[in-house]
């Protein structure tokens, strides 16, 4: 009979020859090769002998002698011919326990697609047509992403930069049940599955424990931050160091307690949801907000793309397509430096908070579109270093303002999202009916809030002087009204004028004339001289 090792059950592996039948009750550990313990069955082919069962680690000599004795004194055979058969068992589950970790290895290997030469050369096409990033805002839209044109653009081109040095990093922001999680589901399929994590829950130490370069150039999805509070410090510090170590006491094989290092490397892109926005600042000060459309017009948008999807009218197949040729525009994407000829002459609007970090994105961002960009640009190299690298031009800082106008102009509202959010509603509310004074009833039924959630906002508006109670004999009710209907209005106009006039500067620079006789000084607004006056208190 031919010396074999039978493998169909993992939990019951059968080995046989001639004489005996060996089985291992249980299979065999894969960790920790200096030992081999095991459950034992060992019968006599074709006998009526009951088996024997024992436990033992057939590494182990005076447990194998004694199992050895043991099994020939029950079958009354010799023990040269039962040592040897243990032998031939051990040198198998050997050469088994060798194949599983490998394969073991490989299914923990990322599985990277092979563009052929045909799909490589279609997303390089792609990636060379003017108007890239408008034509790619379309392919996101009929991939099934609703609405949300800028956000999901925006959330695109920072989900790009996970191949760079300095991955920029987005939390969408927004009600419940406003379709945050399901922006970053859509957006995140559009990333190669290689280069993507999604992740429901995350305990607190969870982080530490991935291999040294799991998480390297990835996508992290974080469905809810909710479910990773325990882990936001690693997750912070992975964001900032792009490294973090922990350690543990662990046992050697000699029982000595010994220190071992939990190292896990960046970089890595990180994205989540949330409603909480003060409660993640933290995290927040490191990534860009986004807040979602919550209009009546793009609720009208989901639900009618919800009854096409019902009444089989949707083409998911070339949703799927679509999905596909994104994700292998990603793969052509290479690692490659980026360097800005403008950044001395960019400058972020003085009414951004934190504005140290807020710059930095800033500039990341403008190189994250130059990299989106790289083969419609010319590759140079420094005479110095040798370094390989292309230029940020003027029309990537241009689609950076357009796409980042809402981020900085909501970095710069001392108010949070929701807040503002209830303000312009209250502020079209009084501009229809041509009212300039309220009740919090009144609104509250208008805009169906809750009362505590609109004494919330009201608490907020009051503390940043932008409503104020209202004296009246008349009514025993509080009234209240707008102190500065167009201060917003004003916010944005100054974000616009400051981000225009450094690159209507550069623009002139790089025609050859001259900046300071054709840009003309622009006068402060109210919101400039208030914030002035704060700073100087």
């Amino acid at each position: 009979m031919a010396i074999k090792l039978q493998t169909d059950s993992t939990d019951q592996l059968i080995y046989e020859n001639d004489l005996l039948q060996l089985t291992v009750l249980g299979g065999i550990k894969l960790e920790g090769l200096d030992r081999m313990r095991s459950t034992l069955k060992v019968q006599l082919q074709e006998s009526s002998r009951p088996p024997v069962r024992h436990n033992l680690d057939l590494y182990n000599d005076t447990q194998l002698e004694k199992f050895i004795r043991k099994c020939a004194e029950r079958f009354e055979i010799g023990t040269s011919i039962i040592s040897a058969s243990l032998s031939e068992l051990t040198e198998e589950l050997e050469k088994y326990r060798l194949q599983e970790i490998k394969a073991k290895e490989e299914n923990l290997k990322p599985k990277f697609k092979k563009l052929n030469l045909g799909e490589i050369q279609e997303a390089e096409t792609f990636l060379k047509q003017k108007d890239l990033l408008t034509k790619t805002n379309e392919l996101i839209g009929k991939s099934g992403v609703i609405g949300e044109e800028v956000n999901r653009l925006l959330m695109y081109i920072i989900f790009t930069s996970r191949k760079r040095q300095q991955p920029l990093h987005v939390i969408g922001l927004g009600s419940s049940g406003t379709g945050k999680t399901h922006l970053q589901e859509k957006v995140g399929e559009l990333i190669p599955e290689e280069d993507r994590l999604s992740l429901t829950s995350l305990s607190e130490n969870s982080f530490y424990y991935f291999q040294r370069h799991e998480l390297k150039n990835k996508v992290i999805l974080i469905e809810d931050l909710d479910g990773a509070e325990n882990a936001l410090y690693p997750l912070r510090e992975l964001q900032t160091k792009k490294r973090i170590v922990k350690t543990i006491a662990s046992k050697n094989t000699k029982g000595e307690t010994q220190t071992k290092y939990l190292v896990v490397e960046g970089p890595v892109c990180v994205a989540g949801c949330t409603t909480k926005e003060h409660i993640y600042e933290d995290n927040a000060n490191r990534s860009f907000l986004i807040y979602l459309d919550e209009s009546t017009k793009q609720d009208e948008k989901i639900m009618a793309y919800q009854r096409q999807l019902s009444a089989g009218e949707i083409n998911t197949y070339e949703q799927k397509e679509i999905q596909e040729f994104l994700q292998n525009t990603q793969r052509v994407l290479k690692p490659i430096t980026i360097r800005n000829p403008f950044a001395n002459k960019l400058n972020l609007p003085r009414s951004v908070f934190k504005p140290r970090r807020t710059n930095n994105h800033y500039l990341q961002f403008i190189e994250a579109i130059t990299f989106y960009h790289q083969y419609q640009r010319s590759v140079s190299t420094d005479k110095q270093t040798g370094e390989i690298y292309i230029e940020v031009t003027l029309e990537d800082i241009e689609n950076a303002n357009n796409l980042l106008k809402e981020v900085l102009l909501r970095k710069s509202d001392e108010l949070t999202g929701s807040c503002r959010n209830y303000l312009e509603n209250l502020k079209s509310y009084l501009q229809t009916k041509k009212k300039k004074d309220f009740t919090a009833l009144e609104i509250r039924r208008q805009l169906r809030l809750p009362k505590t959630t609109q004494w919330r906002y009201h608490k907020q508006l009051g503390d940043s002087y932008l409503i104020r109670k209202v004296k009246n004999k008349d009514s025993q009710s509080n009234r209240f009204e707008l102190t500065d209907e167009k201060e917003y209005q004003e916010l944005e106009t100054q974000i616009q004028t400051v981000l225009d006039d450094c690159l209507d500067k550069m623009k002139i620079i790089a025609s050859g004339g001259s900046p300071r006789s054709t840009v003309p000084k622009r006068s402060k607004t109210k919101t400039e001289r208030s914030i002035d006056t704060k700073r100087a208190s």
